[in-house]
């Protein structure tokens, strides 16, 4: 909405001395309030009528008394006031971490391990604090957060993860949640001896492969970890839900690494899943904001509710 230069401009000073001479009574009575000379008060009154254009005063004997208009006006100074001062207690409010909206992108694990959790303390702690989550991967949880759709992120680390030297960046590390081997039940090596020792990854080197697709960050972790035990993974398939992973796996179209925070997978009865036998297999879970977080007391509040979930769990950094 465009605005006419030549459209009044209100004081709110001046609505206040009106207040004033309406609560008192008098001029001299609302300067006395105000700390004022009564000439004062008159020329704010004066000049409030001449913005608006519109007489505030008329004589009443010796003195002087409120016009129509001035007491209309009156009306929507006290919503004026009311508002302000709403305002001024949100304004407190949000300082304190209180009051805001904060919007969360996190990978699907992350949600249901930290972020929902963290959600339910805050509701506790801090009712009038909105929170707002959408489940989002790398790298597009990542440009959410630069281009300003997200306040906070939760991702795991990898390759094309910002770097924790990027000035640009709030990072706090959460948790290493550990990579699980999970086969076919009926699987040459789904016995007692790998569910006690663990299976060395190198024993799965010429199996066919189930992961999620190329550019997913869990996918590129899984290849790094098999690199590290000498060899390329054979993927064939690709899935974004790791159930989707999990059934095909139990259908004896493959193996997997397949995260704890997506235990348990709704297959159970037809898998075999322990732990790699070796240098631990995990992916690091971290959460992430834009520097200015830390002048964005609402921003703040989340991401410590977040990292204390994380802080209580077995599997915290």
């Amino acid at each position: 909405m465009a605005y006419m230069l030549d459209e009044p401009v209100i004081d709110l000073r001046r609505l206040r001395v009106l207040r004033e001479v309406d609560r008192r009574g008098t001029i001299s009575a609302a300067a006395d309030a105000l700390h004022l000379t009564p000439s004062a008060v008159s020329q704010q009154l004066s000049g409030l009528a001449r913005d608006l254009d519109v007489p505030l005063l008329e004589k009443q004997g010796r003195g002087v008394r409120l016009t129509g208009q001035a007491r209309l006006l009156i009306a929507h100074a006290e919503i004026v006031a009311d508002q302000l001062d709403r305002a001024r207690a949100d304004l407190a409010n949000w300082s304190a971490g209180t009051v805001g909206t904060v919007r969360v992108g996190s990978l699907a694990t992350g949600v249901a391990a930290l972020v929902g959790p963290a959600i339910a303390r805050l509701s506790q702690e801090r009712p009038n604090l909105e929170v707002t989550v959408s489940e989002l991967e790398p790298p597009a949880v990542f440009e959410a957060l630069d281009d300003g759709t997200v306040d906070v992120v939760v991702a795991v680390d990898y390759r094309d993860a910002p770097a924790r030297s990027d000035a640009r960046y709030l990072r706090r590390d959460l948790l290493s949640d550990r990579l699980d081997v999970v086969l076919p039940a009926g699987h040459r090596l789904a016995t007692e001896t790998s569910a006690r020792r663990g299976i060395k990854l190198e024993q799965l080197a010429d199996e066919i492969w189930v992961s999620s697709p190329p550019t997913d960050s869990c996918a590129m972790i899984t290849t790094a970890v098999c690199a590290g035990a000498g060899f390329s993974p054979d993927v064939r398939h690709h899935c974004q839900e790791w159930d989707s992973a999990a059934a095909l796996v139990a259908a004896g179209a493959g193996v997997a690494l397949i995260p704890e925070l997506a235990q348990p997978l709704r297959q159970n009865a037809d898998l075999f899943r322990c732990k790699v036998d070796g240098p631990p297999a995990a992916r690091l879970l971290f959460e992430l904001a834009r520097a200015s977080a830390e002048s964005a007391p609402p921003v703040m509040a989340v991401l410590d509710a977040i990292a204390a979930v994380a802080a209580e769990r077995p599997d915290a950094l």
